[in-house]
């Protein structure tokens, strides 16, 4: 029987790209998105992974992903990442976090650089609304159609089935969610998994 763990990278890119925390180094990746471009193991939507078994995912990995979706199929994107997942697998979704770009928003900053990422600077714009850079270029699905705060996303993931989370905010503005079906059985092992993830 194989011991080899596999990550489920959903919304990964070009191959590389998404800067993956280095636990998963001896991992098998699973790439999934939905540009055939970047080309991926599996080419499709968070909200149906039908070409993954239940149960065989160790862990998922999504990054600035599922604020691309409305926010009536987040539901079945989580659903379908905890279908996929092991009992004992975990899953880390980051999202921009709203609530802390809102004060940006309240000061009349929408357009003024709050840092620069590897893509150029970012603006409160770009983090509520997608990558304007990007979707001037006609990378039109980088736009953002949902958007959560700790609380709106505590409420998707609880309604998901998932026993176990925990968030943490990163100082990018961003939120991540890390969550298990089932609760973590101490909270040292909680706390290794939030360090081995670079959170």
């Amino acid at each position: 029987m194989s011991t080899e763990k596999i990550l489920l990278n959903a919304g990964c890119g070009l191959a590389g790209s998404s800067r993956l925390p280095g636990m998963f180094s001896a991992w098998r990746e699973l790439r999934v998105d939905i540009d055939p471009a970047v080309r991926p193991d599996i080419v499709a939507d968070l909200v149906n992974l039908s070409q993954v078994g239940s149960g065989v995912i160790d862990a998922v990995w999504t990054a600035h992903c599922i604020e691309h979706l409305y926010e009536h199929d987040v539901a079945g994107a989580l659903s379908e990442i905890r279908r996929v997942l092991r009992n004992d697998g975990f899953a880390c979704i980051i999202v921009p976090d709203l609530q802390r770009i809102a004060s940006w928003i309240v000061d009349d900053k929408m357009h003024e650089p709050i840092y620069t990422s590897a893509a150029g600077p970012i603006t409160a714009h770009d983090i509520v609304y997608g990558y304007g850079l990007a979707i001037k270029s006609g990378a039109t699905a980088m736009a953002h159609k949902c958007g959560f705060t700790p609380t709106s996303m505590i409420r998707h993931i609880t309604s998901a089935g998932f026993g176990g989370y925990f968030l943490v905010r990163r100082p990018t503005f961003e939120l991540a969610a890390v969550v298990r079906k089932v609760n973590w059985p101490n909270p040292s092992e909680r706390a290794a998994l939030q360090q081995n993830l670079g959170l």
